[in-house]
């Protein structure tokens, strides 16, 4: 349902420093001056929706972004709703991503022995909104010699 065109496009949300969300979109190709987008969302499908309260405008005024914070993604799906209207029309919905910009790791932890041109690292794993298993990541460590 709604006006062809009008559907927002490249709408990605990236949560970062775990409890922050920023979600970004540009308007509809065929969306007018008077078009308007307003962004819900719902950590789970069992809890109620949450209007955006902190939007970023382009210069019509139509609203482009929305600032989340306190994000607390508790399983994996989160979901989003984008609704509006053009001229008292509504518009189109259209598909999302999500990402999240991890954290470097924690307790970095670093012993070297040079009898054995040996070092040994640890860490913990990086703050996240919802991924809570070790095996989910990947590291990669760069060694500087000085």
């Amino acid at each position: 349902a709604g006006m062809t065109g009008t559907a927002i496009e490249n709408f990605v949300c990236v949560i970062f420093n775990v409890s922050f969300m920023n979600c970004t979109w540009h308007v509809g190709r065929n969306a007018t001056e008077d078009t308007q987008y307003f962004l819900y969302w719902r950590p789970s499908e069992n809890e109620d929706l949450i209007e955006c309260q902190n939007y970023t405008n382009d210069n019509y005024g139509r609203h482009t972004g929305c600032r989340f914070q306190n994000v607390e993604i508790e399983r994996k799906d989160a979901y989003f709703l984008i609704n509006g209207s053009r001229g008292g029309q509504n518009i189109h919905i259209s598909d999302y991503i999500i990402v999240e910009k991890l954290t470097p790791p924690l307790n970095v932890s670093v012993n070297c022995t040079e009898a054995a041109h040996r070092c040994n690292i640890w860490w913990q794993i990086p703050r996240t909104s919802h991924v809570k298993k070790k095996n989910c990541f990947k590291y990669q460590i760069d060694i500087e010699h000085k």
